[in-house]
């Protein structure tokens, strides 16, 4: 086995992962605003801005939901056991005592198994929750009737409150991993120039070296 530089992540994950962190953090920002929490806009310009960013993120999850399945990419985010409680011990104890990461990234499986696992529940629980939830509240004169349903949209907006503060605590903790087990800028780099550190045996380097993913 030998370390090699190799390019992990595509243009458009590259694409899709800035782009998405853009329109989520002006999600939060002017959901923050609407419920007023700050006063940096006003109620107008927020709710038209939260507006226009939701529709431009369900575009945008659209197109990586048909990107993940015509490429294959999903299968990276396929949970395991296998490692499973090495690395969750690592991140609860571990990490604290200056010990290795147990997971060594591969091209063929970029996520470690609590990340895989973490990123499964964000695309399949949370994304989901905040969509239908905000799809909902959008179109609520259509579907509700104010006479039978007086509670149906407090209801909605409940769960889209907790699920967005449910998704800013994972960027939180996304965030704060990015400084420990490495330089930050060891860990951000990939999602700039696509290209990562990891394992591969001669056949390996040979085969990604023909496609290109070599540098």
């Amino acid at each position: 086995m030998t370390r090699r530089r190799v390019m992990v992540f595509s243009r458009f994950e590259r694409f899709w992962h800035w782009t998405q962190m853009l329109l989520i953090m002006t999600l939060l920002f002017t959901g923050l605003a609407v419920h007023g929490l700050h006063h940096t806009i006003t109620f107008e310009a927020a709710a038209g801005l939260h507006s226009w960013s939701a529709i431009a993120l369900i575009v945008l999850w659209l197109l990586a939901i048909f990107w993940h399945f015509t490429t294959g990419a999903w299968r990276h985010y396929l949970p395991t056991t296998q490692g499973l409680w090495a690395v969750a011990r690592f991140y609860a104890y571990g990490i604290f005592k200056g010990e290795r990461h147990p997971y060594r990234k591969a091209f063929w499986r970029k996520h470690n198994p609590l990340q895989a696992l973490a990123y499964l529940a964000l695309k399949l629980v949370l994304f989901p929750a905040v969509w239908i939830t905000g799809v909902a509240y959008l179109t609520y004169n259509l579907w509700a009737d104010p006479a039978s349903n007086a509670d149906a949209l407090g209801w909605v907006a409940a769960i889209h409150l907790l699920a967005a503060y449910a998704i800013l605590a994972f960027v939180v903790v996304h965030a704060y991993l990015l400084t420990i087990g490495g330089s930050f800028w060891h860990h951000l780099r990939p999602m700039l120039d696509g290209y990562d550190e990891v394992e591969l045996t001669e056949a390996e380097a040979a085969y990604l070296s023909e496609r290109g993913k070599l540098p």
